[in-house]
């Protein structure tokens, strides 16, 4: 029972993300003539092409398609329902929240006089926007185990095949689908108030502020610090540590090798508001000790809550 639960909030999650990236897709690139990258950056191009002839989410749809087959082929079985999921899911709310869908044209959440207005008078905010949107649908979606298929399709298998970075596979990529959308732009004339170039580094902004949010959705954002501590009076200041700030604290025996001294070395981990007061009750005890302080993302354990 707890199994299927787990699933179907899994599912619910990845469709939430897929909102959110569809809502950044559809209503802050498209009428910004912003290419951002990816699949979802070639059928925008595609779209600008055609006269909007073909709509964006369907052609997002199409294109995944074979490469979801090409993966399953080469990636195995594995590859998983949650791709076709995603993609489908994805594609399917860009149509809807554009209108594009036969019989919810009344939709159009492009046309709404807030989006119009913020695109007509602060064009960064409305890229910032767009990217924020972005970057947290697609973290939400890869941290639950989801994705959204096209490019990360191309970088798992070029991973395997040809032992290609992935980071390699999404720049490379990137790069060549903004310059072809910059290309058709221009050659469409379809931004006649801003350069084709400046178009093109906004779309790099997104692209890299989208993929920062999807690392900190992913990873955690910094809520907690790890600290080792090297000190003779390493006794006292776990007694502290324990007792006055109410957290844990493990001694590790280790070997100072300028010294060539042995002694214990104490690790704890605390909330990033305790760390001024830790550091302080440390060089309280033993002025000449060595503290080093990390971030850490995620805490499972006593005292401290998990990520979701």
């Amino acid at each position: 029972m707890k199994f299927n639960q787990k699933i179907l909030m899994d599912y619910l999650a990845i469709t939430l993300g897929c909102l959110l990236l569809a809502a950044g897709i559809s209503i802050f690139t498209i009428d910004a003539r912003i290419i951002p990258g990816g699949v979802s950056g070639i059928a925008i191009a595609l779209n600008f092409l055609t006269n909007g002839w073909i709509s964006v989410g369907l052609a997002i749809w199409i294109m995944n398609l074979p490469l979801y087959l090409w993966g399953v082929k080469v990636l195995g079985k594995e590859f998983g329902v949650r791709t076709f999921f995603g993609f489908s899911v994805s594609s399917l709310f860009i149509d809807l929240l554009r209108g594009d869908i036969p019989g919810m044209a009344f939709i159009r959440c492009q046309d709404i006089p807030t989006i119009q207005n913020m695109l007509a008078n602060d064009f960064l905010l409305y890229i910032s926007t767009g990217a924020i949107l972005m970057g947290i649908g697609l973290g939400i979606v890869f941290k639950f185990r989801g994705t959204t298929g096209g490019v990360d399709i191309i970088a798992a298998i070029a991973q395997k095949r040809f032992g290609l970075k992935p980071g390699q596979v999404f720049m490379s990529m990137d790069f060549f689908i903004v310059a072809l959308g910059g290309v058709i732009i221009h050659i469409k004339d379809l931004s006649p108030d801003r350069p084709v170039f400046t178009l093109c580094l906004y779309s790099f902004i997104l692209i890299v502020g989208s993929c920062k949010l999807v690392d900190s959705i992913i990873d955690g954002f910094d809520y907690a610090n790890s600290a080792v501590i090297i000190s003779q009076r390493y006794d006292e200041i776990s007694r502290v540590i324990m007792e006055t700030m109410d957290r844990g604290a493990t001694a590790l025996h280790g070997k100072g090798l300028y010294m060539n001294v042995e002694r214990e070395i104490l690790f704890t981990v605390v909330t990033r508001r305790e760390v001024p007061l830790l550091v302080e009750t440390v060089k309280g005890i033993d002025p000449h000790a060595f503290v080093i302080v990390n971030n850490v993302h995620e805490v499972l354990g006593e005292g401290f809550r998990p990520r979701i």
